[in-house]
């Protein structure tokens, strides 16, 4: 495996006490960000004010693969990149919520909501745009184009 395929992230969830009458709990993802093995391997409480509260999910490695290179396209392309975090609720805890997952590969995050996990997007910056830009630029490679005939050139069977 290339030696420049991996970067170390965590993820920071914020969680909002009842928001209104009929949740208990908000959450959504904050940010994702690069993890130098700084903060350990346990999720932490950065903050918790009485309304609200932001914890801390390290260790989350995020590999590029070969076989996801037009998904990776398709981020950079889509006019916002984006980090994709799948996460789930604890059911025996409302007040509890965890990143499971982190890509950046519009496709990857696709099959996940095709199967119907919460998949949540926040911003990408500066020096991982580059890095996965370099990656796309060496490994994606378009598809031939098929070209479309109109249907009156078709033949009636194939209309």
């Amino acid at each position: 495996m290339e030696p420049d395929t991996r970067v170390r992230v965590a993820v920071l969830i914020e969680a909002q006490r009842q928001p209104n009458a009929w949740e208990a709990w908000r959450f959504r993802i904050d940010d994702v960000v690069p993890d130098e093995g700084l903060f350990g391997s346990a999720s932490r409480l950065l903050r918790d004010d009485g309304r609200s509260l932001l914890r801390l999910h390290p260790g989350f490695e995020v590999t590029l693969h070969r076989d996801e290179a037009e998904g990776y396209y398709l981020n950079l392309t889509s006019g916002a990149p984006a980090w994709f975090v799948m996460w789930r609720i604890d059911d025996a805890d409302a007040s509890r919520a965890w990143p499971e997952r982190v890509t950046l590969s519009y496709d990857e995050a696709g099959r996940l909501l095709e199967a119907q996990e919460r998949v949540d997007n926040v911003p990408l910056r500066g020096e991982v745009i580059d890095w996965l830009r370099a990656y796309t630029d060496a490994h994606y490679v378009p598809g031939p184009k098929k070209r479309s005939r109109p249907p009156s050139f078709r033949a009636p069977q194939d209309r």
